[in-house]
């Protein structure tokens, strides 16, 4: 029997998706076919299909901050995100786990912080206080901020129409802490192309890609900011994990595929090596 190095990890803070599409389910499976181990703490546990989400649990914050404990302190963590935080009290319990665990921006483990503000339908998924935390506590411990056009609004009170306003937009959000900001462009559906932008303070980067016409995008940010953490723990800088999650997700878009009622996930199938018997 060989004896075979262990993969790099990497760990996701978020809730489960009962449909399967999004949340920690969407990382877990982007983790595992681009070869890093998923590690996980549970936010809450969602009731949700293709129609949205009907019902939720939240964990108990110190079971969330409990989870980030152990698998840190035993199994190493190489970069972690975010997801659904659930509230402002799992945002407190996440923050100073965080920071025992010297995971955060400067810190030695990158962290991906993808807001989760909003649901697909851009309904909020925070109240005051929860909205107050991520900006407070989560952004300046960012390595990377990924928010949506819908997390932008929440997160900044600014309506995103053009690529233009992205720019202003990813300026604003980076004075409030993070190291980088990557603004996702896959609601701005009268541009032609999706282009996302990424900013580090000083020199704007555009990643641009195409725009496939299907509706079945659920998952695709989750999808999008698990690529670039599985990208920085395995050793890529910001800007060539941001690449390489640009080129992940807007594959898992191309071969999207129905299932349900409404709206379907992206496919991490492409990355799949074909059946040989």
């Amino acid at each position: 029997m060989t004896k075979t190095s262990p993969p790099v990890t990497a760990l996701t803070i978020a809730g489960s998706d009962s449909g399967g599409a999004a949340g920690l389910q969407a990382d877990l499976r982007t983790f595992l076919t681009c070869g890093v181990h998923g590690l996980v703490a549970v936010t809450a546990v969602t009731v949700q299909n293709t129609l949205g989400v009907h019902d939720r649990a939240d964990i108990p914050p110190h079971i969330v901050a409990g989870q980030i404990k152990a698998v840190s302190q035993d199994m190493g963590v190489g970069a972690a995100k975010t997801g659904m935080l659930a509230s402002a009290e799992i945002i407190h319990a996440v923050a100073k786990a965080c920071d025992e665990a010297d995971i955060g921006r400067d810190l030695r483990v990158p962290f991906v912080v993808d807001p989760v503000a909003a649901s697909m339908s851009g309904q909020p998924l925070f109240d005051d206080a929860g909205l107050a935390a991520v900006r407070h506590e989560l952004l300046p411990r960012a390595t990377v901020l990924t928010p949506n056009l819908d997390e932008v609004r929440l997160l900044t009170g600014m309506t995103v129409t053009t690529r233009e306003q992205m720019h202003q937009a990813a300026a604003v959000l980076q004075r409030l802490g993070p190291k980088y900001v990557l603004v996702k462009a896959g609601h701005l559906t009268e541009d032609p192309e999706c282009v996302d932008v990424l900013f580090d303070g000083s020199r704007f980067v555009e990643l641009p890609g195409p725009r496939y016409p299907t509706p079945h995008t659920h998952g695709a940010g989750d999808t999008m900011a698990s690529a670039l953490t599985a990208g920085l723990a395995k050793g890529m800088s910001v800007v060539e994990a941001a690449r390489y999650a640009k080129w992940f997700v807007q594959n898992a878009v191309e071969h999207a595929y129905p299932m349900g009622a409404k709206v379907g996930p992206v496919s991490a199938f492409w990355r799949l090596a074909p059946e040989e018997f």
